[in-house]
């Protein structure tokens, strides 16, 4: 059995593709995050789906067991599902012990590590299967400084968790490649990692090193270059605050685009809890980036509109552009919102 952390591996081909994406009894899409992100982002990389039964979630991939999707070509099950707390229910180890049987490795982003589970551990050592696991943080951490490092940094930052931060923050990057702006995408959670190959999964980073892992993704750069940083969770997140604030510190953005999903009303995961409006998480995100970058600004917002269609849309975009004064766009649906959002940002 081989065990590996992408801190160890060399890039994206470390892992072994093309992935079987395993939904396991999920019924809320935001705890999907992963197979969604690997299926709009890398679908090159995906072969098809895999839910246990109760599973209301689908990517709209073919559904396959592990057996017809190792005939299809599929080399590993990908846990797509970051679920509260990072853990390996006990429900999903027949079918990952079914996969591992099957011929295909298993790639996680939990928390847990895969080999803390001896069924797996076991099986995986008699079958010569490999259990790869990315959320776990390179050893060599330091904590921050708070120096100003040369170039220059976009962060995506949320009125709450799991509304298109790394969405966001791959559509600019791929945005300023399109007009030859030197540039960065710097993933820092686990389905960001899978599709860049590499990166700091923040939330599994200890709290007093967070800025300083912040600093480590994104060092000193040309003048000219962009590092476009993937944000994680919400200052307002009665649970992932803490990573919020790491990363906002120690990225030392230049500007920030404020991500949000028109219609949410509560916290996700965390019912009771209101979401703040967008001017609520501009202020705050201001005024604790400043700490460390006193000449950050909001470079606009991106809305999560996937509910709307095309004509509510951009008329809920254009209303609330002229309210808050700044560019306001989806960026899967981009268009001219999109390119003014990606113009202030680099005017």
């Amino acid at each position: 059995m081989f065990l590996q952390t992408i801190s160890d591996a060399a890039g994206a081909t470390a892992l072994p593709q093309p992935y079987l994406l395993f939904l396991g009894d999920t019924v809320e899409p935001g705890f999907a995050k992963t197979a969604f992100g690997l299926r709009d982002w890398a679908p090159e990389k995906c072969t098809a789906e895999y839910a246990l039964p109760g599973a209301t979630v689908t990517t709209g991939l073919p559904a396959m067991s592990p057996a017809q999707a190792h005939q299809a070509g599929a080399r590993a099950l990908l846990i797509g599902v970051a679920n509260s707390g990072g853990v390996l229910p006990d429900n999903w180890l027949p079918a990952l012990v079914e996969a591992l049987e099957a011929g295909l490795d298993i790639v996680s982003g939990l928390h847990m590590r895969l080999a803390e589970s001896p069924i797996l551990a076991d099986t995986a050592a008699r079958l010569g299967r490999r259990l790869i696991d990315v959320r776990h943080p390179p050893h060599d951490i330091k904590i921050g400084t708070g120096r100003k490092r040369s170039g220059k940094r976009l962060l995506t930052v949320g009125t709450d968790c799991a509304l298109g931060k790394k969405y966001t923050a791959l559509a600019v990057a791929r945005g300023f490649a399109d007009r030859g702006v030197d540039s960065d995408f710097r993933a820092t959670g686990q389905t960001g990692i899978m599709i860049a190959g590499g990166g700091i999964p923040m939330d599994a980073v200890v709290s007093d090193f967070e800025a300083g892992a912040a600093e480590m993704l994104s060092p000193d750069s040309a003048p000219d270059h962009w590092d476009v940083i993937e944000g994680q969770g919400s200052l307002f997140h009665p649970v992932y605050a803490a990573v919020s604030m790491g990363l906002l510190h120690g990225s030392q953005p230049d500007c920030i685009i404020v991500c949000h999903h028109p219609g949410r009303t509560e916290m996700l995961g965390t019912p009771g809890y209101a979401l703040p409006s967008v001017e609520e998480a501009i202020d705050l995100n201001l005024r604790v980036g400043g700490r460390t970058n006193p000449a950050i600004r909001c470079a606009g917002i991106a809305f999560n509109t996937a509910y709307l269609d095309e004509g509510e849309a951009v008329a809920l975009m254009a209303e609330e552009s002229r309210r808050l004064g700044l560019p306001v766009a989806d960026p899967i649906r981009r268009g001219a919102a999109f390119d003014q959002l990606i113009d202030n940002c680099l005017s």
